[in-house]
């Protein structure tokens, strides 16, 4: 399973290295556009906050915090967004992460097909919020994985690609 696992976050780079060079010769698009469209879908500046995109055995977490723990208009930015996020997702509706790639992320299809038996739960943190996304169905949670590596992978956020255990959930 580990050996799999591997495998799926190197086709996964590859994918996202081959979606966001093709989408650059085809619309001029850069790295930069990525970050202005997401800044307007999100409403906050991801320049002053830290994405993290977290894998359980179960699902997994979209986590934002602001940078500066003083800094309560982007805390409360990032919760106005993740709370609308939560609902969004739970509708089968991924347009802002669409909007934001300029592209159709891994697992969208699945986890909008099968948006009933996935529950998307928002969680405000000391510094932002947080929505938990569980499941009990493989196929569900695979989804989730490919969106959440994705993600990963795209903003460049450094987290393990790794499945942790329900432990490891904060």
């Amino acid at each position: 399973m580990r050996t799999a696992a591997l495998l799926a976050v190197l086709s996964l780079g590859l994918t996202c290295q081959a979606q966001q060079k093709n989408a650059q010769q085809n619309h001029g698009d850069h790295p930069h556009e990525m970050v202005k469209r997401g800044d307007r879908a999100m409403g906050f500046a991801k320049a002053k906050t830290t994405h993290h995109f977290r894998l359980f055995k179960d699902g997994g977490a979209i986590e934002v915090e602001a940078n500066d723990p003083k800094d309560t208009e982007s805390r409360e930015q990032i919760r106005e967004h993740l709370a609308h996020i939560a609902d969004m997702f739970s509708a089968g509706n991924f347009e802002s992460p669409m909007f934001t790639h300029a592209t159709t992320p891994p697992g969208v299809p699945t986890m909008s097909h099968l948006r009933d038996q996935i529950q998307y739960q928002f969680e405000e943190t000391e510094k932002g919020a947080r929505v938990q996304i569980k499941t009990a169905n493989g196929q569900a949670t695979d989804a989730v994985h490919a969106f959440l590596l994705f993600q990963i992978v795209a903003h460049q956020t450094g987290d393990s690609p790794d499945i942790a255990d329900e432990v490891q959930r904060r």
